[in-house]
């Protein structure tokens, strides 16, 4: 069977088109039972995400697989089949491989070492499962680039530094305060980057939050989602005495917090630290806080040079991952050969043993009563000498390379196995 990956990403094809053929949870129930009833499809996965949607497939021939899964994508989403065509990407036999192992390491992801796409991988994989889409290829595959992706975040670096500035903002937090869950936290406004940056804090350990806004309609809204509570806005300053991590992005023309009002502040607070990120533009925050001891100020260049470093860094740890992806192309391909002398193989042991069983009925017969040990070692004599004279042919099919059928062919013909070749064909 031949391996096939047909989609398009967010390199592409626009939102506007990914958005056209992707598969939400009825239709992907719909389609993975429409794509099992083809000829050419004998078994599929679709995975469908805000940033790809691909198929994979085992197929009984490629370039009818490829024609068999373009018209279903057109007929199914009602999509013309050119503006397909100038968005799909088609990746077969050991490119399809690499493929699947690429995604499922979140090498080919919008921001390399996300751990999101391998749950998504994985649930899409749970649901071909459960509808009955896949087969020993693809289950077989699905597990290898699971493992694939395991071993890679296990052997090499890629997920380990922040490369959104929100994480990074985090990754900072963490090395200044050993344990987050201690720590108290305030919101200052109410902007889309520093909501994030105050979820991952959450996620990560902070329990004690504080929100302030000058909408107080806006304020109570992210007190209630992040179970914390409402600052007045004009009196947020006092609230710094007992403040360890602050996030300040507002629409302020101007600076809100001055560096005379930290310098109090870090009086009372006996000069326990401060961090603050200032993630407004124009700051919101006076940079000359920076200077005071025990006050770790950092505003979005700031931050956005700390992932850049970590971006060049993840992108070093990705060359080692591609070699892992090398490696394990290599051992799938073999496996995947293998399958195609199975049938072959199975066929000259059940020959070899029939003619053993056969020629060994005949020699008792003439041998007449034997003692039961007698005959144990007859038998044993007999079934090591066919191992021994099956094994280098059965070692070589499995270990051909492009001269596999040829090699098949020869070994049907000497041994008369021709009829063995319609059970290979279904495989």
């Amino acid at each position: 069977m031949n391996i096939l990956v047909i989609g398009l990403n967010h390199k592409t094809a626009p939102i506007e088109v990914r958005e056209k053929i992707a598969f939400d949870g009825p239709k992907l129930e719909e389609a993975i039972s429409i794509l099992k009833k083809s000829q050419v499809v004998r078994e599929n996965i679709i995975l469908s995400t805000c940033n790809r949607v691909e198929i994979y497939a085992g197929v009984s021939d490629v370039d009818s697989g490829v024609e068999s899964i373009k018209g279903f994508l057109s007929d199914f989403h009602k999509v013309a089949r050119d503006l397909l065509d100038k968005s799909l990407y088609i990746h077969r036999e050991s490119e399809a491989i690499r493929h699947m192992y690429r995604v499922a390491s979140s090498l080919d992801s919008m921001v390399v070492g996300e751990p999101q796409i391998l749950g998504q991988l994985k649930d899409a994989y749970e649901a071909a499962l459960k509808h009955r889409g896949t087969g020993i290829i693809l289950n077989k595959l699905m597990r290898k680039s699971v493992s694939v992706a395991k071993r890679i975040r296990t052997e090499t670096k890629i997920a380990e530094s922040a490369v959104s500035i929100s994480f990074a903002a985090v990754e900072l937090a963490r090395k200044i305060f050993e344990d987050l869950s201690t720590k108290s936290f305030m919101l200052i406004g109410a902007g889309e980057m520093a909501e994030l940056a105050a979820r991952h804090l959450i996620n990560n350990g902070v329990r004690n939050v504080l929100v302030t806004n000058r909408t107080q309609a806006r304020a109570e809204e992210l007190a209630h989602e992040f179970h914390g509570r409402v600052v007045p806005f004009e009196s947020f300053v006092n609230e710094l005495l007992h403040t360890d991590i602050v996030i300040c992005s507002t629409g302020a023309p101007h600076y809100i917090l001055m560096k005379d009002q930290v310098h109090k502040t870090m009086k009372e607070r006996k000069q326990k630290p401060v961090f603050i990120i200032d993630i407004s533009v124009p700051r919101n925050i006076d940079p000359q806080i920076n200077d005071l001891d025990n006050v770790y100020l950092y505003d979005v260049d700031s931050l956005q040079g700390i992932v850049e470093t970590n971006v060049k860094e993840r992108a070093k740890e990705a060359q080692k991952a591609e070699k892992i992806v090398d490696e394990e192309i290599e051992s799938f391909v073999k496996w995947n050969a293998s399958l195609a002398a199975t049938p072959t193989i199975v066929a000259l042991r059940d020959k070899a043993e029939a003619i053993r069983k056969e020629e060994l009925e005949k020699a008792f017969r003439k041998l007449g009563p034997l003692e039961e040990e007698k005959i144990k070692t007859i038998e044993y004599l007999t079934a090591s000498i066919v191992n021994k004279l099956i094994h280098p042919p059965t070692a070589a099919l499995k270990s051909a390379g492009e001269d596999k059928e040829a090699m098949l062919d020869i070994v049907r013909k000497l041994f008369n196995l021709e009829a063995e070749r319609k059970n290979e064909d279904k495989t």
